[in-house]
């Protein structure tokens, strides 16, 4: 997908998201030759992530370029996306005329409300992969999953891993790998606890008592989106 001409990513940024979903690979895409990256939202009010961060938004969805590249991340602000037609037709939208589709950690379930995960492998944060089965999607348990032209990551901070992977389908491994070094990208995490195959069986418990709440809401509102793309 190498061009001369300058590509075009757009990140969407919504309420209630997770910062990092979109930080994360923000920071990677910014960083990418001849690459202009986009935070796109309804209006260009500061928007609100789950923790508190403001994001100013650098176009709407009136004055949304084309993009090349289109990224949905995820957050608990992802659940009433799931029902937000206005949001969903946009997203489809330039789903149709991007090369890549793609998305971070619950964000695939707002690209699956949208009907554009049917039938493709796609992952999610561990705590909501099995609803990915129920927008028709095959669920995959691995940080970074591409099924032809769509690219989806798993959980918050897989988000760098995906962005490099989509850097890499664009621009060629090289150009990657000098991201990865500029940003000193090598973590070495001081515990073993950043995933359910490694963490401890009290760890993860209290981990799954914690999120239920979220993630039985997060349910509904997939059941809905699903009941909604077949109705």
């Amino acid at each position: 997908m190498t061009d001369s001409s300058c590509i075009s990513i757009g990140l969407l940024l919504f309420p209630a998201l997770t910062q990092l979903d979109l930080t994360g690979p923000y920071e990677v895409f910014a960083r990418a030759p001849n690459t202009k990256v986009h935070l796109i939202w309804k209006n260009s009010e500061p928007v609100i992530s789950d923790r508190g961060m403001a994001i100013l938004p650098t176009v709407t969805f009136d004055t949304c370029p084309k993009l090349d590249v289109i990224c949905i991340p995820g957050g608990p602000g992802q659940i009433d996306l799931m029902e937000d037609e206005e949001t969903l037709s946009f997203i489809r939208h330039h789903s149709a005329q991007s090369k890549l589709v793609t998305s971070v950690c619950t964000g695939a379930l707002i690209l699956g409300a949208a009907g554009l995960l049917q039938g493709y492998k796609a992952t999610t944060h561990w705590a909501s992969l099995d609803q990915l089965a129920l927008l028709g999607a095959e669920p995959v348990n691995a940080r970074v999953v591409r099924d032809r032209n769509r690219i989806t990551g798993a959980g918050v901070t897989s988000g760098i891993d995906f962005a490099l992977s989509v850097v890499a389908a664009i621009y060629g491994d090289n150009v990657a790998q000098n991201i990865q070094l500029n940003m000193e990208y090598d973590p070495e995490p001081p515990f073993t606890s950043g995933s359910p195959r490694t963490a401890a069986a009290d760890l993860l418990k209290q981990v799954k008592d914690q999120l239920a709440p979220l993630i039985e809401k997060r349910r509904l509102a997939t059941v809905r989106a699903a009941a909604n793309k077949m109705g």
